[in-house]
């Protein structure tokens, strides 16, 4: 059976005027606000006074305790308390190598909404990087790679190890300044530079919380019922072949069984590059 998103059928809106706290120190309210805002008719809250570094820190310094879902729950419920609210929304990203090939950098966020509803996003659009090096012009090179200055850049001294690190580098004077601290420092003469995965310092982050986001609220918007499989075969624009790009989506209920088969608006034709019969 073929049908509009279920996003179209939301009936009832209990969210409709609800305060929903969010907690976080990392800019996430500008792209996870507007969503459930313009889809449930809530207010979103931002909620500061506490530093959610304390339950984790992708630079290593705070190790994070449970799992990814945990600590998003955990902020949720500090959230509220803080705030005095009834419902509270967090978000915790993850990175690491792609579920695939286990070569590729990926990554996944999640939101929690209430404690229970979890909207996820994941995919290798991301810049999560590395690189060793005593020599300026290699870090040159790995800056533009990772998107520098827009994407800004953390380094330590020697290696992934050390204690000492600058985060924030969002300039190329800040950057050539501290990649030579760091070389001046270290017993191998070498910077180790990476990616600064905080949500605040990295635009393309940014992007995949904002569909994190979008799950979230189509969920909420139909609760229980949302896409549990994703269906290939979006034809090639060249020859018209069915390639692996998605070309709809199974919605499916999970007490009854009952399913929707969503066909994607957004592209019609999948890139010839994307083709097994034009790019072999």
């Amino acid at each position: 059976m073929t049908a509009q998103p279920p996003e179209k059928m939301d009936g009832g809106n209990i969210y409709r005027g609800r305060k929903v706290a969010l907690l976080t120190q990392h800019g996430k309210e500008r792209v996870i606000a507007p969503v459930p805002e313009a889809s449930l008719r809530c207010r979103v809250l931002h909620v500061t006074g506490y530093d959610t570094d304390r339950l984790g820190t992708f630079t290593r310094e705070v190790p994070r305790a449970g799992t990814q879902l945990e600590a998003a729950r955990t902020k949720a419920r500090i959230g509220m308390e803080l705030s005095g609210l009834s419902i509270g929304l967090a978000s915790e990203g993850s990175f690491g190598l792609d579920p695939f090939t286990g070569m590729l950098p990926w990554n996944v966020e999640m939101l929690v909404f209430g404690i229970e509803v979890v909207g996820c996003a994941s995919g290798g659009k991301t810049n999560f990087s590395h690189r060793l090096t005593a020599s300026w012009e290699e870090a040159k090179q790995f800056a533009c790679g990772a998107g520098f200055p827009e994407h800004w850049l953390v380094i330590r001294p020697e290696g992934e190890a050390h204690p000492q690190i600058r985060k924030g580098i969002a300039s190329w004077d800040e950057l050539e300044k501290a990649f030579h601290w760091a070389c001046g420092l270290a017993t191998n003469g070498c910077a180790f530079l990476e990616t600064d995965m905080r949500a605040h310092a990295n635009p393309t982050r940014m992007e995949m919380i904002a569909l994190a986001a979008r799950d979230l609220a189509q969920k909420l918007r139909a609760p229980g019922f949302y896409a549990t499989e994703r269906l290939a075969g979006l034809p090639c624009e060249a020859c018209g072949a069915p390639t692996r790009e998605t070309r709809a989506e199974v919605y499916r209920c999970p007490r009854c069984e009952h399913q929707l088969i969503v066909e994607r608006n957004e592209a019609k034709t999948a890139s010839a590059a994307r083709c097994d019969y034009c790019n072999p």
